[in-house]
């Protein structure tokens, strides 16, 4: 009988397959590790506006119907990593982190998805508060993008390596996770930076800005993904953000276009 390791992630379905629970399924299998999903929302773009997000979350009790049986199916020591994508609402913060209390996984990886930009005051700041609150401090692994890293540091601007490398420690003073900040194709110079912060070093990941220095949907999800799949094949944090950012990178360079005005990442690269 093949047993091989097993990750849940918690996130929303992204109807293209470029982002979401989708790209961590996929992420999961090309490493070898067993993915199951609890889903939190459904999100498709609108072609006809501009392609902006339409948002549908799934019920809470949907929600936590879903972590029970996952979580009765799959005991601590055969589960003990989750990834944790976009959840959207309030009700759903609260779901899941009750679920992450009760449940102790060893690894929690958090793609903290931000969605208030400081324009948006009521139920999306109230969305992103509450994360903050609830679920950042449960994580064991934090992968903020750009703008993500300035909202959870308190940073009003991140332009260089330096700077990003203070936010990352403050994310990780904050929270008490590793961190994997990603500058991306945001900082100057012809590198796309990280900066991986744990309470015993602090490393700057650089590879080659790929992509023309545009954002390729489906980057930060899979980053997250393979973080939280090495972690359950037994690497170290450290070990697993190095092979992440390898990952994605490959991704990038491979990257599939579409009638969409966003290029996407390849996992099967």
């Amino acid at each position: 009988m093949h047993t091989p390791p097993l990750v849940l992630t918690i996130a929303g379905s992204e109807a293209t397959g470029g982002a979401g629970a989708q790209v961590d399924l996929k992420t999961f299998q090309q490493h070898g590790v067993f993915g199951c999903m609890a889903l939190t929302c459904i999100v498709s773009f609108d072609p006809q506006d501009h392609w902006a997000h339409r948002f549908v979350p799934v019920d809470p009790q949907v929600i936590a119907d879903q972590l029970e049986v996952i979580t009765t199916t799959y005991p601590p020591e055969q589960l003990d990593v989750v990834k944790i994508g976009m959840l959207g609402t309030p009700a759903t913060i609260e779901t899941v982190a009750g679920v992450l209390r009760e449940r102790r996984f060893g690894h929690v990886v958090l793609d903290p998805v931000l969605i208030c930009k400081g324009q948006e005051p009521g139920a999306a700041l109230d969305t992103d508060e509450a994360l903050k609150a609830l679920v950042l401090p449960l994580a064991t692994f934090v992968t903020p993008n750009h703008f993500e890293t300035m909202s959870l540091s308190g940073m009003e601007t991140i332009e260089t390596v330096e700077q990003l490398t203070e936010a990352a420690r403050l994310v990780h003073e904050r929270s008490g996770a590793a961190v994997l900040a990603k500058g991306g194709v945001h900082l100057p110079g012809p590198d796309a930076v990280d900066v991986y912060v744990d309470a015993d070093r602090t490393e700057v990941l650089s590879s080659p800005k790929l992509g023309d220095g545009v954002q390729v949907a489906g980057a930060g999800c899979t980053l997250a993904a393979a973080v939280a799949a090495e972690l359950a094949l037994g690497a170290t944090n450290y070990e697993a953000a190095v092979a992440a950012k390898a990952f994605v990178t490959r991704g990038i360079e491979a990257r599939m276009g579409s009638s969409a005005p966003f290029d996407v990442v390849w996992q099967g690269a």
